[in-house]
């Protein structure tokens, strides 16, 4: 028997039988070719994204859909160009063979390592108090509410954390973010990132009409904002369409709960590595007849958490810290702070290029089952969180903004 033999008989207890088939490739099998192939498709669906992203506005400018058109994010068509082409490629009998190309994953951890590059620490320590209290608020009890609510509806602790980063911290990233932390399934981080878009997008016009509805004054109305979109850009769009005082407050806001991913993701690895991960491992030992007791099963020390903990989390801090201290002792007007401000800008379009190729990527590897596994019961989820979070959120940003705050910021 060969050591390649002997390898499987130990990994499975069997004997791998000699046919003609074991000898033959199977027939979606990657090879080099169909990876490089694959990464041509990818980088060309990507440019799709842009193409589309850059031209639909213009095109729908004049029409009934302008209002649509015009602040949807390159996520959407990242996805939804993605879906299409997984069903295409899967209709062709090639989607096994290029899937080696859609590393989701790599793409996404690279594109948050950037986006600590562009997340400002200086701007949100002189941005004063209130911004970092109203996050530090909202994060725990958005966080806490939907987890809580979540489980009421025996939703896997995975895609709880899931729903629960998307809401109180920044939609998608966080999301990506706590996916790492918790070892989440890629079809669970595709649906969330769905939920993300579907919601955010009526949330861009909705909270700006509102704040003229309840005639917020613009530092209140940029924290409540900034703090209950859950997307950067889609925060962007609804603070742009509620005036420019409203869109510097609710940018602040949004920055200081960015910068909150890295210490959420640690906690989150934290927790399921010492105690979600000996319990499943219990219920696995009880379910294969064995005594099932948690506490019979070795918590994983130091070096098994270091070995769950999601990587890129260090790199997006390191990255933010590290531009933050230059610009704060160079900043923008000098030779220096002007060349780290184009790093920047360099860094945040590299950023862009990595969650298109991600999202594109999500879309390559989703299985439509996934959704029909999930249900109703995560929308609904999703939806409480959001109304939670709407409410807390106008609550705290009046009380920090509104009257606390308000002669300081005045």
């Amino acid at each position: 028997m060969s050591q390649t033999e002997q390898t499987e008989t130990q990994n499975t207890g069997e004997e791998t039988p000699q046919t003609d088939d074991a000898v033959v490739a199977p027939q979606n099998e990657a090879t080099p070719a169909t990876t490089a192939i694959g990464v041509v498709l990818i980088v060309g669906l990507a440019t799709l994204v842009f193409w589309l992203t850059s031209n639909i506005p213009s095109w729908a400018e004049g029409t009934f859909l302008e209002a649509v058109a015009r602040p949807i994010e390159f996520p959407v068509y990242a996805i939804i160009i993605g879906f299409t082409f997984n069903a295409l490629l899967h209709a062709l009998g090639v989607h096994g063979k290029l899937a080696a190309a859609f590393r989701t994953e790599l793409y996404i951890k690279t594109g948050l390592v950037l986006l600590g590059a562009t997340v400002n620490i200086n701007v949100i320590i002189a941005a004063a108090l209130p911004s970092i209290l109203q996050a530090l608020i909202l994060i725990t009890t958005v966080f806490l509410f939907t987890w809580w609510f979540a489980g009421l509806f025996g939703l896997e602790k995975q895609l709880r954390a899931l729903l629960a980063s998307a809401l109180s911290i920044c939609g998608v990233s966080a999301a990506v973010a706590a996916a790492g932390a918790v070892q989440a399934r890629k079809e669970q981080l595709a649906y969330v990132a769905g939920l993300v878009i579907v919601f955010a997008v009526p949330m861009i016009f909705l909270l700006p009409w509102l704040v003229d509805v309840f005639n917020l004054d613009p530092a209140v109305a940029g924290a409540w904002i900034g703090g209950n979109i859950d997307t950067t850009a889609a925060v962007t769009a609804a603070g742009t369409i509620a005036g420019p005082e409203v869109l510097e407050y609710a940018t602040i806001v949004k920055l200081t709960q960015n910068a909150l991913i890295g210490i959420v993701a640690i906690a989150l690895s934290l927790y399921f590595t010492l105690k979600i991960a000996p319990q499943e491992q219990a219920a696995a030992s009880a379910a294969a007849g064995g005594s099932g007791e948690v506490q019979k099963v070795a918590r994983p020390g130091a070096a098994e958490v270091w070995r769950r903990f999601p990587k890129f989390v260090l790199g997006f801090l390191v990255a933010s810290v590290l531009v933050s201290t230059l610009l704060y002792f160079w900043p923008e007007g000098t030779a220096i702070g002007d060349q780290v401000s184009s790093g920047v800008s360099a860094a945040s379009s590299l950023q862009t290029l990595f969650f298109t190729l991600a999202f594109v990527s999500i879309g390559l590897e989703f299985k439509a089952g996934a959704l029909k596994e999930a249900g109703w019961k995560p929308i609904l989820v999703f939806f409480a969180g959001t109304v939670m979070n709407l409410i807390v959120g106008l609550a705290v940003a009046l009380l920090l903004f509104g009257v606390v705050f308000a002669g300081w910021l005045s």
